[in-house]
């Protein structure tokens, strides 16, 4: 019998005990990300022991960008304020907003579980556009949603970047998939380097 053959419940059981810290996160967070998800992130950061690495899981398929981006800015803040070690474990599904958390780790610091996915998709819009007025007004109301536009794509961008950064995925290559929504499973993500590793 040979132990730990890569792609084996054994390979990734003798990963796991390299990182007993994944065993307990001290942030658990499941469900939609959303500011219910964010009050319970800073309620379980307060909560949690003030020094030493910091273990936060997620579970989610997805929900609002700007929360996922204030929780990502806890963890930047805790990491260049303190020094604190960070590190991130995505459980069955990393969708959407909850790749977004994802970005705010670096890639050296991020695992998943067997059998999770990522997804990652651009930010969507959903949104009216009601010309009503004098029309010398009217070229002010497009030109205010273009902007809402052009800055929606470059937060996305930003997000993007960090997501990808020190991992063998090119910005253009994730911007390319991202339209019709990249489903990533574990093992592809370790080898893109997305992610370090699969316990």
């Amino acid at each position: 019998m040979t132990d730990n053959v890569p792609g084996t419940a054994d390979d990734t059981q003798g990963r796991a005990s390299r990182y007993p810290l994944l065993a307990a996160p001290h942030v658990q967070l499941h469900g939609a990300v959303d500011e219910a998800m964010y009050q319970s992130f800073k309620d379980q950061l307060l909560a949690a022991a003030p020094d030493g690495p910091l273990v936060v899981s997620i579970t989610t398929l997805g929900g609002d960008p700007e929360m996922a981006r204030a929780m990502g800015d806890g963890i930047r803040l805790i990491r260049e304020y303190t020094g604190r070690e960070t590190l991130f474990l995505g459980k069955v599904a990393v969708y959407s907003a909850g790749a977004t958390f994802m970005s705010a780790f670096p890639v050296d610091c991020r695992f998943l579980t067997r059998g999770s996915r990522l997804m990652i998709h651009e930010r969507l819009m959903n949104s009216t556009v009601q010309l009503n007025g004098p029309l010398s007004t009217l070229d002010y109301l497009l030109k205010a949603k273009l902007h809402e536009i052009s800055d929606s794509i470059r937060i996305q961008d930003e997000g993007f970047a960090a997501l990808v950064a020190g991992s063998r995925v090119s910005l253009e290559e994730l911007k390319a998939k991202a339209p019709s929504n990249w489903y990533i499973e574990a093992e592809e993500a370790r080898s893109l380097g997305l992610v370090l590793d699969i316990i």
